[in-house]
């Protein structure tokens, strides 16, 4: 570029309105080396959500596609330090939490969750390839961070591994999600991506039940939807969507970007699903 086209585009450039600062939204989760899931997702969910990400990392991972092969916690201290960094300077609007991979730092949440504005946990214990990402008595630990949350969006296997028995139908993710809303938590969502047939997403609230539906996508680039569908709750909550607004957002962009990425090859496993922003949020 010449300096006589670069001093036309800088005039052009100042010439436009300025933009409005960003809500911030926090997600307190772990590493994810490959990218596709954990606070990588998260945070590129929220830009594309056009929200500015903090973060809090609880623990560092190494993994790829194919799945995880170490994972190194963050001492709950360091965490606490962390969020108390973000929250003394930006003015957080939502929070996500993910894999917390500590019975101290579930706890520490737990004695935080005041601070914590419009929050979303996502109870991350096993990933996809059936890796533990919790020490021992983090999900019992768990149940009382749910009750402090606005929305909580398990997965099957977590349904079933907080409450110590099979979740693997639709009837029986209804049940789940009744139960788990008597923790206190005011939505729950019990994630259907690993139901046959179409993706189901069952939603309760207070007494009301309601089942989010979306076609199947057929692929293999599905790594880290379940953050993914939790941060573009986040997000919208953070621009101050309902709770209900949100969800519904938040279940087309997880499908519509399953359908972007569905052909992509990146690694031998299971790859991410697209980030491109719905063109109505």
């Amino acid at each position: 570029m010449t300096p006589h086209r670069w001093a036309r585009d800088h005039r052009a450039a100042a010439s436009r309105p300025p933009l409005p600062a960003p809500p911030v939204a926090l997600t307190i989760a772990g590493s994810d080396s490959g990218g596709g899931a954990g606070l990588q997702a998260d945070l590129r969910t929220f830009a594309v959500h056009g929200v500015l990400g903090a973060c809090a990392v609880t623990a560092l991972t190494a993994q790829n596609t194919l799945g995880v092969r170490a994972v190194e916690p963050v001492r709950p201290a360091l965490v606490e330090q962390q969020l108390d960094a973000v929250l003394e300077d930006l003015p957080v609007r939502a929070v996500k939490t993910g894999m917390l991979a500590t019975r101290g730092t579930v706890e520490m949440l737990v004695d935080r969750a005041g601070d914590l504005p419009r929050l979303v946990v996502d109870p991350v214990l096993v990933s996809t390839t059936g890796h533990g990402l919790a020490r021992a008595g983090t999900g019992r630990a768990l149940s009382d961070l749910l009750g402090r949350a606005l929305v909580v969006t398990p997965n099957l296997a977590e349904a079933s591994a907080l409450l110590d028995r099979p979740v693997r139908t639709l009837e029986q993710a209804v049940s789940a999600a009744r139960e788990l809303s008597s923790t206190g938590a005011r939505w729950v969502v019990v994630t259907g991506g690993h139901l046959d047939g179409d993706a189901v997403d069952v939603v309760a609230h207070r007494e009301d039940v309601e089942l989010l539906r979306a076609p199947r996508v057929s692929t293999r680039n599905d790594h880290g939807t379940g953050c993914t569908f939790a941060a573009a709750v986040t997000a919208r909550l953070a621009h101050g969507d309902s709770v209900r607004t949100a969800l519904h957002a938040a279940k087309r962009y997880v499908h519509d970007n399953l359908l972007a990425g569905a052909g992509w090859s990146l690694g031998r496993g299971a790859g991410p699903l697209a980030w491109r922003p719905l063109s109505d949020p």
